[in-house]
């Protein structure tokens, strides 16, 4: 719901910097400039952000020394990492706290 509402606010700021440019009002680049910044971030973040998986990566994957209790879900997770090419997976290891 959050994401949904800075994602709208984003596209506004967007739309109307562009629209009062188009007029001919000079100090409205930044409006389109914060705009296009808060919507390519709110729309980029799903995919720089990686999701809990719940089975474990195959072969070549080290599992690291951290664990922290993700905050969205109340789960423990666990951090694998793959030493060759540097990427890191988290896998969820509990069910839901209540």
């Amino acid at each position: 719901m959050l994401r949904g509402a800075v994602l709208a606010f984003g596209v506004q700021l967007l739309f109307v910097g562009v629209g009062l440019i188009g007029i001919g009002f000079a100090g409205a680049w930044w409006l389109a400039l914060a705009g296009g910044a808060i919507t390519a971030g709110t729309l980029l973040e799903r995919a720089i952000y990686k999701p809990l998986r719940s089975e474990r990566p195959g072969v070549g994957w080290v599992k690291t020394a951290e664990r922290f209790i993700d905050p969205d879900t109340g789960r423990a997770v666990d951090v694998f990492y793959n030493p060759t090419s540097g990427e890191r997976q988290y896998v969820s290891q509990d069910q839901k706290k209540d």
